[in-house]
């Protein structure tokens, strides 16, 4: 068998959380009673004007800028004619030939670590169809169209992506993208993303691209892992066997873990697009773009670079940097932390598993002094994250004197800790012989003793330095 490349193109759709559907005012949310939320106007009924939504337009500007595409200055609507249940016009309007976004390119993580950039193709406003229902041992479908109408965008990629975990890593990046700009909740289990995956296998070396096929509708990426695996393979074995791949549509059955055919794809003259005759083409102002770029602020693969660069290790800055306002309320802490990759670790281990990205109720200032316990050695780090730090969160106060009323405070002195340190080497003389012979292991053992004699106050590196001097000494 030879070796084969594989070559991925998406068209990822983002429902965009706009109060109203994309051409209409009936109201645009999920969960509600099926069939409650549609209207004259999102049933197409005749001698209804769709309108444009304002605020769709504003976000696609700001998710093609974030995403560094050229945009369009004039755009306009089409429609795409097709019959199915779930699309009550018998049309949907979308962007064919001067979509609102061109090119572009999205930052891609793989591993934690930075990878590449996939290249964008443009993105186009449109309108989501209804939602068919297939119950289960039901001889009739039935449908929703509570959905009709909603406002979409559509990221189109180059043919740019070569496996599954980068497909994965682009939808986790996009969904992060359009989370932090505000434009949409991301969810993928309610449908607010999804994507076409676009799969085609070609020799290693070769220039030409090998027949496509569209997998439809991926809300998971459990599922289109599996989809993807599945689709290389069965294409791969096709080329292989000297047949040829037919360009199709597909759909995944996560019982089987296959794809099956849906449809002979569609080429656009299939689809009959013409100018939409009720809507007048989208003109931008320069002023309306440069102040929705102003407004875009820094970018998470701009936050995330930001975090690496305070000296916050790869996983902690993913994490932090994951939402903005996580990143936002941590920037602020770190301004005025004397070690921001510290407070990270503190970040992540007890701040946000206590508040759940909530304002911590410490102030920056006062967790700036926690550092600085930490960090003078007046409180040990074990003991400031499993007690002092939660303490704080719950009861917000000045960390020298709650350390000072938990007991946490670390003695220092000298002339203290030889006394105890002396006290457990002399009631322990064949822990002692021990050591002396080669088991440095048990240092950890005197540790252990001094603490509990010390109550947990000793010093830990003045203490060790004492012990070890004490047990090199001669008999």
């Amino acid at each position: 068998m030879a070796n084969y490349e594989t070559v991925i193109g998406l068209e990822t759709h983002v429902q965009l959380a706009t109060e109203s559907k994309a051409f209409c005012a009936d109201r645009n949310a999920f969960g509600a009673d099926p069939n409650h939320q549609v209207s004259e106007l999102s049933l197409g009924y005749p001698g209804t004007l769709p309108f444009l939504n304002e605020r769709q337009v504003e976000f696609a500007v700001k998710l093609g800028l974030a995403l560094g595409c050229q945009i369009s200055r004039r755009s306009t609507f089409d429609r795409k004619n097709y019959f199915y249940a779930d699309l009550p016009k018998g049309y949907q309007i979308t962007q064919d030939e001067h979509p609102i976004c061109i090119g572009g390119h999205l930052p891609i993580r793989l591993d934690g670590a930075t990878g590449r950039s996939i290249k964008l193709h443009h993105i186009h406003m449109e309108e989501d169809a209804g939602k068919s229902i297939h119950a289960a041992g039901d001889p009739h479908s039935q449908v929703d169209l509570n959905r009709a109408g909603t406002p979409l965008l559509e990221i189109v990629t180059e043919p740019d992506l070569r496996s599954a975990e980068e497909v994965d890593a682009f939808m986790s990046g996009m969904r992060q993208l359009v989370r932090w700009l505000g434009i949409s909740d991301g969810n993928m289990e309610e449908g607010s993303l999804r994507c076409d995956v676009n799969i085609s296998v070609r020799p290693e070396g070769s220039a030409e691209y090998g027949t496509r096929c569209e997998i439809k509708n991926m809300n998971s990426m459990r599922f289109a892992r599996r989809a993807i695996a599945y689709e290389v393979d069965r294409q791969i074995a096709l080329v292989e066997d000297g047949q040829e791949v037919t360009q199709q549509t597909r759909q995944f059955d996560p019982e089987s873990g296959t794809t099956s055919a849906l449809r002979d794809k569609e080429n656009a003259h299939d689809y009959r697009y013409f100018p939409d005759p009720d809507l007048p083409p989208v003109v931008l102002t320069e002023d309306y773009i440069t102040q929705l770029r102003e407004s875009l602020g820094i970018l998470p693969w701009e936050a995330y670079k930001e975090l690496v660069a305070l000296g916050v290790e790869a996983d902690e800055a993913a994490l932090i940097g994951e939402d903005r306002q996580r990143f936002e309320t941590f920037r602020r802490y770190a301004a005025v932390s004397p070690a921001p990759a510290e407070l990270a670790k503190l970040w992540v281990n007890r701040v946000l598993p206590n508040t759940r990205d909530a304002e911590p109720a410490l102030a920056p200032d006062q967790f700036s002094a926690l550092q600085g316990l930490i960090r003078d050695g007046k409180v040990s780090a074990a003991n400031a994250a499993s007690r002092l730090l939660p303490d704080l969160l719950e009861r917000p106060g000045d960390p020298a004197g709650r350390a000072e009323q938990l007991g946490l405070i670390q003695n220092t002195d000298s002339g203290f800790l030889e006394s105890i340190a002396r006290e457990v080497v002399t009631a322990n003389p064949d822990k002692v012989a021990a050591y002396r012979k080669g088991k440095k292991g048990l240092i950890g053992f005197f540790m252990g003793e001094v603490m509990k004699k010390s109550k947990g106050s000793a010093e830990p590196k003045e203490t060790q330095s004492l012990l070890r001097e004490m047990l090199a000494e001669t008999e």
